[in-house]
């Protein structure tokens, strides 16, 4: 996992990932920036959250689980590993732990917990402190192979993340009804996803399906064959549909690209240019 600026300052929704019923479901990592809430349950691998985020469901981890202070899980936490739970944390169910259980003051735990492997009762989260901060240090001073080896070594010992991480910024408030940032949002490939996605900019990859509409001060950008399930807006910015996209919505932007089969259900509304792309099949 490669990092060239700070790990949380973009949403990332990773190739493959899904938006169930009551999950987010993905096949690596979860990172949550602080004071953000998530009303989905997550299901990962590695599961690390920031001081005061909230989750709506249940946390399931294949591997490590790190809750920092003031955390609130509203169902169970599921851990295949280890455990880190930083003071006054809140889970509304049980945590079952495979491996250790680190944990901090005044934690609270509705239906209680149980752990395979040993319990230690402190306060274990000023070492996830120190690590975002060390490592944004490392990444102001342009060290980025260090902060990439330090990443390796807490979320990985062994081998390289076979996919990247989801990342929840700082602050943002993901739901079934709406993905909102602050920041820059991607989205992989072959995601479906329920809600309208607010960002600074957005980029969805090929082949997806966003439930919601799409709207950034920047510009948008959508991959071949994926569908919108709303509109498409940005404030100042332009608007580039891939090949067989469709919006079943309006599009409003700047300036518009539209490739090959790109579809739009809606009203057009471009105050530049509007650029269509052509393929010789096209032509014929």
């Amino acid at each position: 996992m490669a990092f060239s600026s700070d790990p949380l300052d973009e949403l990332v929704v990773p190739t493959g990932t899904e938006a169930e019923e009551h999950d987010l479901v993905t096949g690596g990592d979860v990172l949550v920036g602080g004071r953000s809430t998530v009303e989905f349950g997550v299901r990962g691998r590695n599961v690390l959250a920031g001081e005061g985020a909230k989750f709506g469901g249940s946390i399931e981890a294949e591997g490590d689980c790190r809750l920092d202070m003031w955390c609130e899980v509203a169902d169970n936490v599921l851990v295949g590993e280890d455990a880190y739970l930083g003071e006054r944390v809140h889970v509304g169910g049980e945590l079952k732990v495979a491996g250790d259980l680190d944990i901090g003051d005044d934690v609270d735990i509705e239906e209680g917990f149980e752990a395979n492997g040993w319990i230690v009762i402190r306060n274990p989260m000023p070492t996830i402190i120190f690590l975002f901060m060390y490592l944004k240090h490392l990444l102001l001073i342009g060290e980025e192979d260090a902060a990439q080896q330090l990443i390796s070594e807490v979320v990985d010992d062994d081998t390289e993340p076979e996919t990247e991480p989801l990342v929840v910024p700082r602050n943002a408030t993901v739901s079934d009804d709406a993905w909102r940032v602050s920041t820059p949002a991607r989205i992989g490939d072959d995601c479906r996803l329920h809600g309208n996605v607010r960002a600074e900019s957005i980029s969805v990859g090929t082949n997806g399906n966003v439930f919601g509409s799409l709207r950034a001060r920047g510009d948008i950008a959508v991959g071949e064959g994926t569908r919108i399930h709303g509109d498409v807006t940005t404030r100042d910015g332009a608007v580039a549909l891939g090949p067989d996209v469709r919006v079943l919505g309006d599009v409003s932007c700047s300036d518009l690209e539209l490739g090959p089969g790109a579809e739009v259900d809606g009203s057009i509304r471009a105050s530049g240019e509007i650029t269509m792309n052509t393929t010789e099949r096209d032509l014929e």
